[in-house]
């Protein structure tokens, strides 16, 4: 693919990248133990070297909603929504975090380390919190939804790193765009996004474009079985809004 770039001259118009999930680490806590699973790096070490070679960053998925949701009785809720609370220390660097968010991408910065790509940067494919779920599935509800992202929207337009790469901006996009009402599987998995499948807003995060619908009834209700298709089947190109 980028061989085909380049004889276009798109190489430098493109960036070619492709997202991780959290999976292809051993380990992510404390952060800098961070490292990736010694199996899949058969894999992993051409894709990075392309990468660096490129100049793409490493982009991950960081869920601080699925960690808490594997082990609410352990994890501080404000800790992952970036609400007040005491944050954890690094022992292995003394570096302090008060937000998961943080956390989950210098884990990811101290697994290129240990494998040798220092220079190369980490950015967020998707992150985001689900608005609603089974009963037993702690954490998903439209506040928690709303305080995340809106929590995380603030931390994106400081423009400022983490601990661990102080001048390195974070950069994310929020998933989703739309709650993918035709999506199978977790409860949770269709509750993710900004928008109902039918158009309006799911909760307010503080964009003033984020309104509810003003358009009549009658026109939402034409319009809600295309804006379910959208929802299930472009989900992995139009849900993200990129922010800097």
């Amino acid at each position: 693919m980028y061989d085909g770039l380049k004889k276009l001259h798109l190489d430098d118009k493109i960036e070619l990248f492709t997202p991780h999930s959290e999976a292809v680490f051993a380990t992510s806590y404390p952060p800098s133990a961070c490292v990736f699973k010694e199996e899949i790096m058969v894999y992993m070490k051409p894709l990075l070297d392309l990468f660096s070679r490129i100049g793409s960053p490493f982009y991950v998925n960081a869920y601080p909603f699925l960690a808490y949701l594997t082990d609410p009785g352990q994890i501080d809720i404000n800790y992952a929504l970036f609400q007040p609370n005491p944050g954890i220390v690094d022992p292995n660097t003394s570096l302090h975090y008060d937000n998961m968010f943080d956390a989950q991408i210098d884990a990811a910065y101290a697994a290129l380390q240990a494998v040798g790509y220092n220079d190369m940067e980490v950015r967020v494919a998707e992150t985001g919190w689900a608005s609603s779920g089974d009963p037993n599935q702690a954490g998903a509800s439209v506040e928690n939804a709303r305080t995340y992202n809106y929590n995380l929207r603030k931390r994106l337009f400081l423009r400022k790193g983490t601990p661990l790469k102080p001048k390195i901006p974070v950069k994310a996009y929020i998933f989703a765009l739309f709650n993918e009402n035709l999506k199978n599987g977790d409860p949770t998995e269709k509750h993710y996004g900004l928008f109902n499948p039918d158009g309006r807003i799911s909760y307010d995060i503080g964009y003033s474009g984020l309104l509810p619908s003003s358009a009549p009834a009658s026109l939402l209700s034409i319009k809600m079985r295309a804006w379910g298709w959208i929802a299930h089947y472009s989900a992995a190109v139009i849900l993200a809004i990129f922010l800097f």
